[in-house]
């Protein structure tokens, strides 16, 4: 029973990577969207900042940036407390 499981879970994984590799777009190839534009025209007046990235990164998405510093702390976190010594 576990190998038919295996076998089924295996055959949907790696049909997932097909159909994935079959739609990837060509490397290179920009992503043109309605947003990138809207970024560039007004991120300086709306943010303050002279860097595009910067403003997206801090102001415009500033809780997933402040999200994933606490994922990072908290990996950090656990690293450290995995690796200390333990005194007896």
């Amino acid at each position: 029973m576990k190998k038919i499981i295996f076998g089924i879970a295996f055959i949907i994984f790696f049909s997932f990577l097909i159909v994935s590799a079959v739609n990837m777009r060509t490397f290179g190839e920009p992503i043109i969207s309605e947003m990138d534009d809207y970024f560039i025209e007004n991120a300086q007046s709306e943010t303050g900042a002279n860097n595009v990235v910067t403003s997206i990164v801090f102001d415009y998405r500033g809780f997933d940036t402040l999200g994933e510093a606490t994922v990072l702390f908290t990996a950090v976190v656990g690293i450290v407390a995995l690796f200390r010594g333990v005194k007896r």
